[in-house]
């Protein structure tokens, strides 16, 4: 099994040198993908590319944390690897749980195509409280998608994740920036994806951190959301509709939904 650990990047010249070490004791295989970082995180990636084995893909301009994850996942396609895990580079990403990730993805041999970490399901006394307004908003996107899809996840959001690279190319991923969980879930439940939850350590090692502009408020930021998860249903609907040879009811998942 070859696998890659992928790492998107923004600004995060404080953590990455300390990231970088702590994931190649546990896999010595890792890309990270610097998306326009203003702060010296590109030129510090781009030495320790020249003088280790890191693969690096720099934008030039800061594209969105999902165009990160889109490239990731064509990259580990071209390459020839069979699963990839992303990670954050902030520290609240537990480098210790890749051999977790590992175990999970030999054990399930060909069963789990996403193996998605959850800081949710499980209480652990040595994690950190989220901001209320991400507590808030992930709990109601995530009761959202298990009400459309009949699943049972409990954390919607969490970056951390093993993806089997042959299903990722089964979806057609254009979100770029920080809504690419509702437009990667829908298509996920469409493909027919195998998925898991492993737990995670819940870690905010800065609360204050913000998404930009006007995501920055939490209502904005929710609306957001829900119109890049209603238009992903949309775009499945009609899908569905191209296909078929005769008219058909609406699919019932997207009746919560889809009203226009």
């Amino acid at each position: 099994m070859r696998l890659l650990i992928a790492i998107p990047v923004y600004n995060e010249h404080k953590y990455v040198r300390t990231v970088l070490d702590k994931v190649k004791r546990f896999h010595d295989d890792v890309l990270v993908i610097d998306d326009g970082s203003t702060d010296g995180t590109g030129e510090l990636l781009a030495q320790l590319a020249g003088t280790s084995d890191i693969h690096l893909i720099r934008h030039g301009v800061n594209r969105g944390y999902g165009q990160s994850l889109i490239d990731a996942f064509r990259y580990a396609d071209r390459k020839g690897y069979d699963w990839v895990i992303t990670m954050d580079c902030d520290e609240q990403h537990e480098p210790e749980m890749i051999p977790e990730f590992v175990r999970s993805i030999r054990a399930g041999c060909c069963q789990w195509d996403v193996i998605s970490g959850s800081r949710y399901m499980e209480t652990r006394p040595d994690g950190d409280l989220p901001p209320g307004d991400r507590r808030a908003i992930n709990a109601t996107i995530t009761a959202l998608l298990n009400d459309l899809f009949g699943w049972n996840l409990t954390d919607s959001f969490c970056g951390f994740k093993a993806h089997r690279v042959a299903a990722m190319r089964k979806l057609n991923l254009t979100e770029t920036g920080y809504a690419f969980p509702l437009q990667f879930w829908p298509q996920a439940y469409e493909a027919g994806l195998r998925i898991k939850e492993i737990p995670v350590r819940l870690i905010y090692n800065d609360p204050t951190r913000h998404f930009g502009g006007l995501l920055d408020d939490a209502a904005v930021r929710l609306q957001h959301y829900k119109d890049v998860l209603h238009a992903e249903l949309r775009r499945i609907r009609e899908r569905s509709a191209a296909a078929a040879t005769a008219v058909i009811d609406q699919p019932a998942m997207c009746s919560s939904f889809c009203g226009e």
